[in-house]
């Protein structure tokens, strides 16, 4: 059967999306998977530490595999959620990274897979806080040539920026990590507006004791600014 020059271009367009997207996915998931293998990395190096240092024998940080697709770490009250999504995206067109020349030269190579980064308090997954409220600190995308790019809060988004270069291997998986950790650690969870909490409702009362209805977030009844305005 003759195939008509219309119909081969669709199919051609197909197979080099199709091609493009897989390749992108693989390398996210090989990019995630080394995070993962950092931060277990990074809880051995701490549970070395505790032992050595008494004073820090109660302090916990813990590494945990969730699934295939997403890797806890808990620390100091808080919990780092690092979460592969398993699509493929592209950025806006308006987006910084489009304006480079490195896309301009492939626009191909603005198709990324994503690894977020959200931050929740320890305690919310503890006693089934059903409402509380995490934030994304960060999100890593990766191009079908291994190169990285960071949107984040701070430091985070502020140094590892250069889309056609940057290339994520175990070093500089364990920056960004340490970067993550030392930005949680200093993102306090800080009293809600009196006006957020003065009404509570009956039904809040009686399920207190399941620590479900009680909203509580770092940044609960607070506008979350840009990096130059937080504390």
């Amino acid at each position: 059967m003759k195939i008509s020059t219309d119909t081969e271009d669709l199919f051609n367009l197909i197979t080099e999306k199709s091609t493009l997207k897989n390749t992108v996915y693989n390398n996210t998931h090989i990019a995630f998977d080394t995070i993962k293998e950092v931060i277990h990395d990074l809880s051995k190096e701490y549970h070395s530490y505790s032992k050595k240092d008494k004073k820090n024998s109660t302090t916990a940080l813990e590494a945990k595999n969730v699934s295939e697709f997403e890797v806890d770490i808990k620390f100091g009250g808080d919990v780092l959620i690092f979460m592969m999504h398993t699509n493929v995206f592209e950025f806006p067109r308006n987006h910084e990274v489009m304006k480079t020349q490195y896309v301009k030269d492939d626009p191909s190579r603005s198709y990324c897979g994503i690894i977020n980064i959200y931050n929740f308090i320890a305690d919310s997954f503890k006693y089934n806080r059903v409402n509380d409220i995490g934030y994304l600190i960060g999100r890593i995308f990766i191009n079908k040539e291994n190169h990285y790019f960071i949107e984040g809060k701070r430091e985070l988004g502020f140094i590892y920026n250069n889309f056609g270069k940057n290339i994520l291997d175990i070093k500089t998986a364990e920056a960004i990590i340490k970067t993550a950790v030392k930005y949680t650690v200093n993102f306090d969870l800080l009293t809600p507006h009196y006006d957020i909490v003065k009404f509570v409702t009956v039904n809040d009362m009686k399920s207190a004791a399941d620590s479900a209805s009680f909203k509580t977030g770092k940044r609960l009844g607070y506008k979350f600014q840009a990096d130059s305005d937080e504390k």
